[in-house]
Parts: structure tokens; C-alpha cells; sequence
């Protein structure tokens, strides 16, 4: 009998919560609707398709029509629909109860739509931890997709991955396909031909053999210069024409049919991990540009490919390490998934809970959560539909617990981001702050709830390992059809002069020493010298609370120029307010002597190019966009005003001030190229400080919150707490 083998087609196509329309509706017309009629007539080959659940309800509310010809393919058994969790959360960062509820909703939804109940599932970015089979198969699956990467990371060799394996843990079992990483880049970056005799070797030493592509959807022509390549210049049809002409020995087939065909091939416990690059980008910078280093050096040695088995970047738990803004999601994730569980607990409203748990599955999506050859972490929208959604699962919680129409102030202190200090949170019918006094006393989250918008989803500049690329220039891939991993694309020129790096987060009451004569170029520039110890050293707190407002005072004995100071400074909230009141003291400041003092303030979202966002100071007057820098003095107020978001943020201030403002601008990676990105707007009122008699000094400001679409969703009792 002639040598035969499987090949399991494994499409995983995604777009994330928060992702533009316009960006839906180009990778469809690119990717998904070409590839499904080039694939229609092929009535010989089968494939497996998984769809995320953010893309799968775009398409049912905008595209219908590709949901029954999907379905149609379905019921002739020619397409197997793999499900998954439902909005495409790393699993590893989920609990359990949500990595179980995720799975079971979106087959719910898949088994309405489609009339099947998924048996396997697609992991999200392959990122694997053992403890993940329990759940997995305690949801209903029977199967999934990982990478060979972690099957050698086991020390199973190449020879042995000639199909699936099985699993365990804490007695439940798990089928586990490993996806070539060789059919990853060959896919459809080379000649059909070469994955044809690729399997025809593979036949030839192992009759019989499973051998799975698993990898995205939008490689067929959403990818950089893929649209010509698969479609016009006809790779697709080739491809497809090749597996049809061989399809008496290679059999184009599903993970379903694999499973009923064949026996698995042994038993395997995989180490944690993810796919080889993913990996990578979790290191630290310096690890990362090592290891790429490392690679770069011995990949043209003999021995490399013994050695390559047993080399492995890091983990991706420590995505949440290399950067804060991720810890700071996940964590508001988590504290909103307790609550939620803790309101089941108690009884509340079932079917309000429903809608909560859905914001929170929402917010739960991975691509913001990490960042490597796409933006991530870096892509403000991706990350504020995050917070959007978690805002929004944490206001219906309260509407449930304290009734719709209530007003209410409440504070609590709790080590809400898993860093060994408390924070504060503080919480009122219009907003929630998080306040870190372990750290400068500085607020990190600050969300609106009539617009379910965090402020403080800012990012700070910090060096990537790519920026050695930027740094030498772009390259020309005329003529080639490039993996995103290899393309030096900018898509905005001198990109190399805007690379810079914050010392600390851009967060909101940061606490600044400059010299006298400091600019605002200089600090635009971080050229600026910090001459105090208050921007990250901790502060005492306390916490009081009152009937209709929460109040946390922050004090702090530090240093400026090495002379003894004092800042005292204080946060209060009140119910059904859309202001918070800042007061700052400082003492024992030296006689006939002026520092420079200046308090910084982020504020995020607030995108920079457009007419509709723009400053305004004091009388009124417009100042410019708001991507545009200001130097203002002797005034007592800055306005940023965002039409499309529906926000006015007015700071006000009792006293003349000089107030610097301009963007946050970041050089990243995505899919098209590196690319300028505004961040945030920080804007920072600063003053030459000199005591009185008595060596003190105060301001007192207003920030408020001015939403257009203002709704507020009442509580008591004065207490004090030391945090």
C-alpha cells in the first residue's frame, strides 16, 4: 500500500475586543471571505476552523451570509468548527472558574449557530501550563492544538511528534496535537511543492502519520504583502490543487477525523510555555537581545540542531513583570471576577450578573495582555476596550449590590496588584481611583464611570529589543513576500529620533523637584534632572471615610537637594460628583530659599491629530490640539476637551500657576511595520515654591470629570483607617 499521511488544516482566525470596524471589515475582504471560495470547491480536502468569539459576533451581525455558507460546509463534514474560550483569554491568567466559563459559553453559542458542540478547542497564543488539562477537559473538550516547540521542550524529537498525544491531569485526560513550526513558516510563504515533499517524507518514515498546521487566518492575505501573493498570484489555488492532486496518499483532513482515525502516539506531560517566539518576547530586554544574539550565532553550527531543543525563552506569567500596565489589567480583571463570584454567592440578580460576566469575559481578551511582533500592549484602543468593558462589569455590579439610582462614597485598602503593598481604592457612584501611597502616593487607575473610561490606561516609553531595528533603518522586501517577523517596515519617517524611555509610569500626582530654570523642553525630553525623593519612595496613609465622601491623606518626610522636606497630600471623592478635590502641603521648606516644585498628571485616551480634542485654558480660549505642546504661566486652569470620547477634563487650581503640557508618544511594533504612537497627554502645573513664615507652602485643585453622557449609578458612616 502506498505511504500515506494526514494533514490537519488547523485555521485560527481572530480579531481582538476593541479592534476598529474598518479593521474587521478589510481582514474579512482580505482573509476570511477569499480564502472560504477559493476553498468551497475543493470538495476533497477538509479542514479545521477555529473563529474567536469578538470576530464570530462581528461576522453574525455584519456578515450573516459567511455564517451559512460556513455552516453549509459543516453539515457536508467538510469543515469542523473548534471552539475555545469565548472572547480568546490567555488561559493561564484566568481563574479556574472563568477558564471553564469561557469555554462552555462560547460552545454554547457555537452549538446555536452552527447545530455542533466543539470537541476541540483553539488555546489562545499556545500559551500552555499543565494545570490547564483539568479545566480543559472539565469544560468538555477532548482535544487541542499546541506547538511542537513544547513537545521538545519535553524532549519528545521531531521523529516522534507523527501525531497527537495524550495528557493528563488530576485524572482527567486531554488529546494534544503538535503543530509543526516548519508547515508555520512554509505556509504560504514558500512553494506549494515544498510542503508537498515535506509530507511525502514524513509518509515515506512514518505510514500513517498526523502531521498539523495550526496557525492564523490572516496569514492568507491580511498579512503585509499576503493579499497578492495568496490570491492574485493564485498561491492558495496552487496549494489547494496540489493537496487535491495527492490526495490519495495525503489526506487533507480534520483534528475530529484524526482522532477517530488514528491512536495517539503516547503520552506526554508538556512543560509551560508557548510557541517558540512568543517565548522570546517574554524575556527582559537584555535576556531577549541575548538570546536573539545567542541564536544569531549558532544557528549556522552543525550542532544546532541537537542544541535548539533544549534553548527556550521565558514565560509568559512574566509579561505581567516586563510590564506594568499589564499587571495593572490583570489585576482589575481579577478583582472584578471575584466580585462578580462573590454576587452569586449572595444571591443578587441572575440575569444582571449575566450581562456583568459578559463585560468581564470581554475584558479578558489577551492582545493587550502581552506584546511581541504585534502592538499589544502598545495599542491604546486594544487596551481601553479592555478597561471599558471591566469598568462597565464593575458599575452593574454595584447598580446590583447597592440599587440603580443610589449615591455613595466608599474607600478600601487591599493589595489589589499582587505587589506585597496596599492600595487604596476609592470609590464613588461617578468613579473608582486606585492609589498606590508604597508608591509615591500616586494614582494609577482612575476610571469614569458615566463613560466606562480609565484616565491612567497610559503606557510608559521603556526599550524593546527591536528598537536595535529602528535604530538601523528600514529594509526593502521588494520582490519577497516576508513572515511579520523578518519586516523592517516604518510607517512614519525618522522614527530612530523618536525613540525615548520615562524613569518612572505615567500615572497621575507624581511629585517633582526640577532645578529653577528647568523647561518644558527639557522635560519633555526627560533631560530634566529630578532633584527630590517623592516621586516613587513611599507615603503614610490614612483613610476616612464619611457618610458622603472618602478622603486618603498621604504624608511623606523626604528630601529635595538633599534638604529635609515635608508633602502632605490629599484625595477626596463625594458622592454623586463628578470633581476630585486635591490639596498638597509642604513644610519645613528653608527661609529666602525658592525650589521649583511640579505635580504630574497623565490623562490617556485623549488621542492626539484631530480638530474634535483639543486644549483650553483658563478664559476660554482654544489652545490647539491636543498633540501639541503647552507652555503656559500665570494661569489658573487647563482644560482637555475629547468630542468623541464625550469628555471635558477641567484642572483648576487656587492659585497662579505655570502649566506644561504635551504627548506620550510611543515607537512600536505591530503588524504593518513600526509605527509613532500617542499614548497619553501629561500635563504638569508647576510653581517657584517658597515658604511663608512658618516654612510652608499649599495649592489646592479640582479635577473634574465632565461627561456628556453623565448617568450615576449612597452608602456611610465615618471611619478612619491607617494603610
Amino acid at each position: 500500500m502506498q505511504p500515506h499521511v494526514h494533514l490537519c488544516l488547523v485555521l485560527h482566525n481572530h480579531q481582538p475586543i476593541g479592534n476598529f470596524d474598518g479593521i474587521f471589515e478589510a481582514a474579512y475582504q482580505d482573509s476570511y471571505l477569499p480564502f472560504l471560495e477559493v476553498f468551497e470547491p475543493y470538495e476533497r480536502l477538509n479542514l479545521s476552523l477555529h473563529t474567536s468569539g469578538p470576530l464570530m459576533l462581528w461576522l453574525a451581525d455584519h456578515h450573516p451570509e459567511y455564517i451559512d455558507r460556513v455552516r453549509a460546509l459543516v453539515e457536508a463534514g467538510r469543515i469542523e468548527i473548534v471552539g475555545g474560550p469565548q472572547y480568546e483569554p490567555i488561559m493561564t491568567m484566568l481563574p479556574q472558574r472563568d477558564q471553564i466559563g469561557q469555554i462552555q459559553s462560547y460552545a454554547q453559542w457555537l452549538r446555536r449557530k452552527f447545530g455542533v458542540t466543539p470537541a476541540g478547542m483553539w488555546t489562545p497564543e499556545r500559551v500552555w501550563e499543565s494545570g490547564l488539562t483539568a479545566s480543559v477537559a472539565q469544560a468538555g473538550i477532548q482535544y487541542t492544538v499546541l506547538d511542537d516547540f513544547h513537545f521538545r521542550a519535553a524532549g519528545v524529537t521531531q521523529e516522534e511528534m507523527t501525531g497527537y498525544f495524550l495528557t493528563e491531569d488530576d485524572g482527567h485526560m486531554l488529546r494534544i496535537f503538535p503543530g509543526s513550526e516548519r508547515l508555520r513558516y512554509s505556509i504560504p510563504f514558500l512553494a506549494a511543492d515544498e510542503t508537498i515533499r515535506y509530507c511525502r517524507e514524513v509518509a515515506e518514515q512514518h505510514p500513517g502519520a498526523v502531521l498539523t498546521f495550526g496557525d492564523d487566518g490572516e496569514k492568507f492575505g491580511t498579512w503585509p504583502d499576503t493579499q497578492a501573493h495568496v490570491y492574485e498570484r493564485g498561491w492558495l489555488r496552487s496549494f489547494f490543487n496540489a493537496l487535491s492532486d495527492n490526495a490519495e496518499w495525503l489526506h487533507a483532513t480534520t483534528l475530529a477525523q484524526a482522532v477517530a482515525q488514528t491512536k495517539p502516539v503516547g503520552k506526554v506531560y508538556l512543560p509551560d510555555s508557548s510557541y517558540r517566539e512568543m517565548s522570546e518576547w517574554a524575556l527582559p530586554v537584555e535576556q531577549q537581545q541575548s538570546l536573539d544574539d545567542v541564536i544569531h550565532d549558532f544557528e549556522g553550527d552543525p550542532r544546532w540542531d541537537s542544541l535548539k531543543a533544549f534553548v527556550r525563552g521565558g514565560y509568559w506569567r512574566n509579561f505581567k513583570v516586563k510590564y506594568a500596565e499589564t499587571n495593572e489589567m490583570y489585576a482589575r480583571m481579577m478583582d472584578v471576577s471575584r466580585r462578580l463570584a462573590e454576587a452569586r454567592e449572595e444571591g443578587l440578580d441572575a440575569g444582571e450578573l449575566a450581562v456583568a460576566q459578559d463585560h468581564l469575559y470581554r475584558g479578558q481578551c489577551n492582545c493587550p495582555y502581552w506584546h511581541g511582533a504585534f502592538g499589544g500592549v502598545y495599542l491604546p484602543h486594544l487596551r481601553n476596550a479592555i478597561y471599558q468593558h471591566l469598568i462597565e462589569a464593575d458599575s452593574i455590579l454595584e447598580r446590583a449590590a447597592r440599587g440603580p439610582h443610589s449615591r455613595w462614597a466608599e474607600g478600601t485598602a487591599e493589595d489589589y496588584d499582587f505587589d506585597g503593598q496596599n492600595e487604596v481604592r476609592m470609590s464613588t457612584d461617578q468613579m473608582v481611583a486606585w492609589v498606590s501611597p508604597g508608591r509615591g502616593g500616586r494614582i494609577v487607575e482612575w476610571d469614569l464611570r458615566a463613560i466606562s473610561h480609565n484616565l491612567l490606561a497610559t503606557m510608559q516609553r521603556r526599550p524593546e529589543a527591536y528598537h536595535r531595528k529602528v535604530l538601523t533603518g528600514p529594509n526593502a522586501t521588494e520582490g519577497e513576500v516576508a513572515s511579520i517577523h523578518d519586516r523592517v517596515v516604518f510607517k512614519q519617517e525618522g522614527l530612530e529620533q523618536r525613540l525615548q524611555y520615562d524613569r518612572f509610569p505615567r500615572k497621575s500626582l507624581m511629585d517633582h523637584f526640577y532645578d529653577e530654570q528647568t523647561t518644558l523642553s527639557a522635560v519633555q525630553n526627560n533631560d530634566a534632572q529630578e532633584r527630590g525623593d517623592f516621586v516613587d519612595l513611599p507615603f503614610q496613609a490614612k483613610l476616612r471615610r464619611a457618610s458622603d465622601r472618602v478622603q486618603l491623606r498621604m504624608h511623606r518626610e523626604g528630601n529635595a537637594w538633599g534638604i529635609p522636606l515635608t508633602i502632605t497630600k490629599a484625595i477626596t471623592m463625594t458622592a454623586g460628583s463628578d470633581t476630585v478635590e486635591i490639596t498638597y502641603l509642604l513644610e519645613n521648606l528653608p527661609p529666602g530659599q525658592v525650589m521649583h516644585f511640579g505635580i504630574e498628571f497623565n490623562f490617556a485616551g485623549l488621542p492626539s491629530g484631530a480638530d474634535d480634542r483639543f486644549f483650553t485654558d483658563a478664559a476660554g480660549n482654544r489652545l490647539g490640539q491636543l498633540g501639541e505642546s503647552q507652555d503656559l504661566s500665570d494661569t489658573t486652569g487647563l482644560m482637555l476637551s475629547d468630542q468623541w470620547l464625550g469628555i471635558d477634563i477641567g484642572l483648576d487650581i487656587d492659585r497662579p500657576s505655570g502649566i506644561w503640557a504635551f504627548p506620550i508618544e510611543t515607537v512600536s511594533q505591530s503588524e504593518g511595520g513600526f509605527e509613532l504612537v500617542h499614548q497619553s497627554v501629561c500635563v504638569q502645573p508647576h510653581w517657584l515654591v517658597s515658604g511663608d513664615a512658618e516654612g510652608r507652602w499649599a495649592v489646592k485643585m479640582w479635577v473634574q470629570n465632565r461627561c456628556r453622557n453623565s448617568t450615576a449609578i449612597e452608602s456611610s458612616s465615618t471611619q478612619t483607617t491607617t494603610v
